[in-house]
């Protein structure tokens, strides 16, 4: 019905619909690629919203927006060092100065990149250690992806760093900002979010390099603790079914299939699986169906699975 040629000839990750029906997407850069260009557009003809804002940092993450309890829709978006905040006015999109969290420090070669956030009950929630080897692979050539000889592109190497995996926690009231590494192991990294779920007191986290899965819990002393650890290996976006506490995710195995688990969000119990059928895992999102089944996609696979 439309198209709209981007204004930066890049890859581009992370699309919005905002409240005002406007379509707000970012293009996609590493440390040391310049700053991520954020554009809107209104939905019927494409046409630009305002002049495009480029941040001072790039950006690999996906952004998320929230209208808040004084009925301001802000953008989120994870950066190179920072996690920025963008406020949604009526003709452009305003970089909010006064909240700037730092979660990484300038330069710093032991940890990798954010990927995206989770709004959740007045948290920001994000793990770093995303841009893994196939991840920078992709975004050294331009256009982005295109090789004449493609080099390994498998998520399964080891990290470029020796930092273990962090789940982050930044406050969206206060900017403040808490971490736990759940697992410990060196070299960790993921190419997802992790999920929070408030009505069990869980963010769900995990180390796709390294495996493990496991439930952070915020104490009353407002410290975060690993409530429970699961060996599995997951790679994509989980879907959670918060009344029944079902957390929904892929474990890529060692036999190489890629299997669907199904975990308690309290307890970490293991309580169910099946296979995909899919010898290929990867980061894509999983999207749960109108009655408790989930759609599932790689990239050889497409799979229903049902609960009988």
């Amino acid at each position: 019905m439309a198209e709209r040629r981007l204004p930066v000839e890049r890859a581009h990750n992370g699309m919005l619909v905002l409240a005002d029906g406007t379509i707000v997407t970012k293009d996609l850069r590493l440390e040391g690629q310049g700053g991520t260009t954020i554009s809107r557009f209104e939905p019927e003809a494409l046409q630009p919203v305002g002049e495009p804002l480029v941040l001072p940092e790039g950006s690999m993450g996906r952004i998320a927006a929230e209208v808040g309890v004084d009925g301001v829709e802000r953008i989120y978006v994870p950066g190179t060092e920072h996690l920025w905040r963008l406020v949604v006015a009526s003709g452009r999109l305003v970089i909010d100065d006064g909240w700037r969290p730092r979660y990484r420090d300038p330069g710093r070669s032991d940890a990798g990149l954010a990927w995206d956030s989770c709004l959740s009950d007045d948290a920001c929630w994000l793990m770093d250690c995303g841009d893994i080897a196939p991840v920078r692979h992709i975004h050294t050539t331009v256009p982005n992806g295109r090789f004449e000889a493609p080099p390994d592109l498998s998520w399964r190497q080891d990290a470029p760093w020796a930092a273990p995996q962090r789940l982050l926690r930044v406050g969206i009231t206060d900017g403040s900002l808490q971490e736990i590494a759940p697992f410990g192991t060196p070299g960790g990294g993921i190419i997802a979010p992790p999920v929070a779920v408030p009505e069990w007191n869980r963010c769900i986290a995990w180390d796709s390099v390294n495996g493990g899965l496991a439930g952070v819990e915020l104490g009353p002393d407002g410290d975060l603790g690993a409530a429970w650890h699961l060996d599995v290996r997951p790679s994509m976006q989980p879907v959670v079914f918060p009344d029944s506490g079902e957390l929904v995710i892929n474990d890529y195995t060692d036999a190489r299939s890629d299997d669907l688990v199904v975990v308690d969000i309290g307890t970490g119990e293991l309580i169910d699986r099946v296979p995909t059928g899919s010898r290929i895992a990867n980061g894509m999102f999983l999207t749960a169906g109108d009655d408790r089944d989930v759609w599932y996609c790689s990239t050889t696979t497409v799979a229903r699975v049902t609960w009988a």
